[in-house]
């Protein structure tokens, strides 16, 4: 890696790395009623934390072991939405839905910490997404990261104006 992609890789890994306080604090002024309002076919904030956690185990987790392990491995895609009504996920609990997700998250990012440019280059075939490298998955996982936080802004926002 150069210079550049060094700098990147380490901005990329400090995002995703950041993305549990980041949702602590967007979580932090949310009454547990508010926690569940849906608004329209948009997740909760709970059901947000508990898709974040099962991508992350199941999916994220799953895959970059898959990658790390195997010659360009067929890596499933996952019905998050599906997840979420099977799993009910409007009614399980915040905290440790939270920290499954933490942990899962820091045990990924300490495993990413630890590998070489050719580690990072590997690749896997996503469903629905194609050939993908390791470093592109983790591109997709800060994506990811970010439309859920934004999300969850606004059901912050909706919460702080309205009293639920």
């Amino acid at each position: 890696m150069n210079r550049m992609d060094e700098e990147d890789f380490a901005g990329l890994i400090k995002s995703l790395a950041e993305t549990p306080s980041k949702l602590a604090q967007l979580l932090q002024p949310l009454s547990p009623q508010q926690l569940r309002v849906k608004e329209s076919d948009q997740f909760s904030a709970l059901e947000n934390i508990c898709h974040l956690r099962d991508i992350e185990v199941e999916g994220y987790g799953e895959r970059i072991k898959r990658i790390l392990e195997e010659a360009e491995p067929a890596l499933p895609d996952i019905d998050g939405a599906r997840l979420a009504v099977e799993r009910d996920y409007n009614n399980d609990d915040l905290d440790s839905a939270f920290a499954a997700f933490s942990n899962a998250r820091r045990k990924n990012i300490e495993l990413v910490r630890s590998l070489d440019t050719d580690q990072l280059g590997r690749k896997g075939n996503l469903e629905g997404a194609g050939l993908i490298s390791l470093r592109g998955l983790l591109e997709m996982m800060e994506e990811h990261d970010q439309g859920h936080l934004a999300e969850l802004s606004v059901v912050s926002r909706r919460a702080s104006s309205a009293s639920i």
